[in-house]
């Protein structure tokens, strides 16, 4: 990483000028020493860097998952919020009529059961990779809403080809899972290349996206096309994949080291993991992360390091799309072998409000599709208690909305620390100089 570690020029254009080459008008970026009476202050570092709290506007920050930078803060800024959205909840829930207390008891003792651990893990896994998905697009300031769409229509394509071709495992479960991906990179290239070569806002180019796709998967799932009959059913779906093709549940695994489980779990849960940490890794810890989050932040500053923006959008926005073809292959290959009208739709937009609330970090993405998941389960008990379920869709948007409030409160509020940071050492160094002059 010690070549990645280099100044980042202003927003205003980038500085060409070598450290042994500048002068009072062309300072490095990183230091400005500051006119006195008595002489000139030593400079002061100013806190910077791709990460850096005060190098991106706010809006930027949210999409990026710039928050905290203390331990202390990162643990108590998410905390403090869930806190606020469970005051927030029960007010909702009292001023429905309703008992708060008793009714997040129910939602906790339904939730927690064998039965429904397993269907909550396997709805976190889709939204886990639903919101990675949406997460690369963040960490360069591109909004990807097309997930949807590209795992719909990745699903319905490689589950035809699934279903056509019948190959011995794991060269089966390997062409499915491949051409999901080929296909959702495909289909999210175009936004990206239209915003490359045609400036048009990822935004508009991903929503009309979803839309063209809603249509094909509508032409193509039909009986004289991709779909086959069943019979005694009003349903459609395209043939089934063989035995050969399928991905078993984990439970043989989970029960040869003592956990026992009453329901099917994903077999492809190990998948979303890995993807997880292969998006942490990348991002983090190589060159291209780096490039990618400087592109993000000032494309003219990539430019001066020597690094395509356009490129780098249209690369962010395929990997995007190679991971949100993923999002359907844990239902397909585990569960329904089938792409039918019954197939999970919605994931893309789940995987947006995943991808802000875990701040677009594996771990923080992980435990807010496990809490998402969890509401999304535990809310079909609520009818029992005279609680209508929708109640769940606006405890997901308190607790999105507040964790967003409070990321942002945080920040702001570390500026200020560093700022007055800032001046106590001018301060600092104005005195040191004054006495030096004397």
């Amino acid at each position: 990483m010690s070549d990645d570690k280099r100044d980042l020029p202003s927003e205003e254009g980038p500085s060409v000028a070598k450290p042994s080459e500048t002068s009072a008008d062309t300072a490095p970026a990183t230091a400005e020493p500051t006119k006195t009476s008595e002489g000139v202050a030593p400079a002061v570092a100013k806190p910077d860097g791709p990460d850096g709290p005060d190098e991106v506007p706010g809006w930027q920050a949210i999409l990026r998952g710039l928050g905290p930078r203390g331990l202390g803060l990162k643990i108590g800024a998410p905390v403090l919020a869930l806190l606020i959205s469970l005051g927030i909840t029960m007010v909702v829930l009292r001023i429905s009529g309703a008992d708060p207390v008793s009714s997040i008891q129910s939602m906790i003792d339904y939730g927690t059961t064998s039965n429904s651990i397993v269907d909550i893990l396997n709805r976190a896994t889709r939204y886990y990779l639903s919101a990675i998905a949406v997460a690369i697009g963040f960490r360069m300031a591109l909004f990807n809403i097309g997930v949807d769409g590209q795992y719909r229509l990745a699903a319905l394509l490689a589950a035809s080809l699934g279903g056509a071709v019948t190959l011995p495992a794991p060269f089966g479960q390997m062409l499915v899972i491949v051409a999901a991906m080929v296909i959702g990179g495909a289909w999210a290239s175009i936004a990206g290349l239209l915003k490359v070569t045609r400036g048009v806002s990822e935004v508009i180019s991903t929503i009309m996206l979803n839309a063209i796709a809603t249509g094909i998967i509508a032409y193509l799932l039909n009986t004289d096309r991709l779909a086959a009959d069943r019979p005694g059913s009003n349903n459609v779906a395209t043939p089934d994949i063989p035995s050969s093709g399928r991905v078993g549940p984990l439970n043989g695994f989970l029960s040869s080291i003592g956990i026992d489980l009453p329901g099917r779990m994903y077999g492809l849960l190990p998948v979303a993991i890995v993807i997880g940490i292969v998006f942490w890794v990348v991002i983090n810890r190589t060159r291209f992360g780096f490039d990618l989050k400087i592109s993000g932040l000032s494309p003219t500053a990539a430019q001066a390091s020597g690094v395509s923006a356009g490129r780098m959008v249209v690369i962010t926005m395929v990997l995007s799309g190679v991971v949100a073809g993923l999002i359907g292959m844990p239902e397909l290959l585990g569960a329904s072998y089938n792409y039918s009208l019954n197939f999970p739709a919605g994931l893309g937009f789940t995987g947006i409000t995943v991808a802000l609330l875990g701040r677009n970090h594996p771990v923080g993405i992980a435990l807010a599709a496990i809490l998402f998941a969890f509401l999304d389960q535990s809310s079909d008990i609520l009818q029992e208690v005279d609680v209508p379920k929708e109640i769940v869709g606006v405890m997901q948007g308190v607790v999105v909305l507040t964790v967003v409030i409070v990321y942002e409160l945080v920040r702001r509020w570390e500026i200020r620390l560093q700022q007055k940071s800032v001046a106590s050492e001018l301060a600092a160094g104005h005195t040191v100089a004054g006495e030096a002059a004397k």
